[in-house]
C-alpha cells in the first residue's frame, strides 16, 4: 500500500452512500484520483436514477475536489497491452475497466474496488474496501 489510490465508480458509489469503511480508508490516504471514465459511468447512472439533478450535483462536487485522470496516447498503449494479455489467457474484463486499470498501471496508483476481475492482472496492486 503506497496510500495513493485510484477509486473505481463503486468504491464512489460506497462514498456516496457513506460508507464508514470507506471513508476511514479515504482519511489515511496520501493521493486519491478518479478517472474521468468512472465520471462518465457514474452520470450515466445519475440519468437513470429517480434523483438526476441531486445525484449529477454531487458528481459535480466530486469533480470540483479531486484529481480527475483522463486516458492520453500514453494510456492507450497501457489499454492495448492489457486487453491484449487478458485476450490472450481468455479472461476478458469490461472495456472501461479496463481503461481505469491502465490509468492505474500509468499513474502508479493503487486501484481500489469491488470489482473481482480486476483479480485476474498480474503486476497490478489492487485493494478492496
Amino acid at each position: 500500500m503506497n496510500g495513493k489510490y485510484l477509486l473505481d465508480t463503486n468504491i464512489v458509489i460506497a462514498l456516496f452512500a457513506k460508507e464508514s469503511t470507506v471513508q476511514t480508508r479515504l482519511n489515511q490516504a496520501t493521493e486519491v484520483s478518479i478517472s474521468a471514465i468512472t465520471i462518465g459511468e457514474l452520470v450515466f447512472g445519475a440519468h437513470k436514477s429517480k434523483q438526476v439533478e441531486e445525484n449529477l450535483s454531487r458528481i459535480q462536487q466530486l469533480v470540483e475536489k479531486n484529481v480527475i485522470l483522463v486516458c492520453n496516447s500514453e494510456t492507450a498503449y497501457y489499454y492495448g497491452r492489457l486487453k491484449h494479455w487478458l485476450g490472450q489467457r481468455g479472461q476478458p474484463i469490461p472495456e472501461n475497466d479496463i481503461w481505469i486499470a491502465a490509468l492505474a498501471q500509468q499513474y502508479e496508483l493503487t486501484l481500489v474496488s469491488r470489482d473481482k476481475h480486476f483479480g485476474v492482472l498480474e503486476k497490478f496492486s489492487l485493494e478492496v474496501w
